[in-house]
């Protein structure tokens, strides 16, 4: 028997479809797969936020959460400030501006709290990077993991700065199945972070 894989590119709406039959003695028995890959398009604005002193982007259908949502998200009461969501409310930009006094000096030693954190409660997730970074002249720690939850897994990209000399954090999260079609635009809406 012999393995024959076609790849038909960009049928409609932005779809890959990829079909793999085996071929015995030159006649089609059989269709072992068909795999269908998104090509989201994911469209971004600028948005001005904490009294315009932050800009980034963002995607351009995401509104603020409810209150009603948020009690719903965040039962225990550690509420970010400000949360972007699709329609769904299962994919989010979420903005937290601690009170917690910070120095772009002490991002390493936060960073390496955060990792340490989430190496404590979820042993088992998957790591993707960690680092510090400039982004628009101003320092930026991230980190970037996939978690476990109750019936799925999260993809987590988590990044912070300082702001008025406080902690701004800033996370985008959505379900590990989403996450080949939200990754790049997770990088962007980091990459666009700008602390006037």
């Amino acid at each position: 028997m012999k393995q024959v894989s076609f790849k038909l590119c960009r049928l409609r709406q932005g779809h890959n479809f990829k079909i793999d039959y085996t071929m015995k003695q030159g006649s089609l028995i059989g269709l072992v797969s068909l795999t269908l890959v998104s090509l989201l398009t994911i469209d971004l604005e600028k948005k001005s936020i904490f009294n315009d002193k932050v800009e980034i982007l963002l995607p351009k259908e995401f509104e603020i959460m409810s209150e009603e949502m948020m009690a719903v998200k965040y039962p225990n009461g550690r509420r970010p400030t400000l949360v972007y969501t699709d329609k769904t409310g299962g994919i989010n930009v979420a903005f937290n501006h601690t009170a917690n006094k910070i120095t772009s000096d002490q991002f390493e030693s936060y960073k390496e709290s955060l990792v340490s954190m989430f190496k404590n409660l979820y042993p088992s997730a998957e790591w993707k990077g960690t680092g510090i970074k400039e982004i628009n002249g101003r320092k930026v720690g991230y980190i970037e993991l996939i978690t476990p939850a109750v019936d799925t897994k999260i993809y987590n990209l988590m990044f912070f700065t300082d702001l008025d000399g406080r902690l701004l954090l800033c996370t985008f999260n959505c379900v590990e199945k989403k996450q080949a079609d939200w990754a790049e635009s997770a990088q962007q809406i980091m990459n666009s972070l700008t602390v006037k």
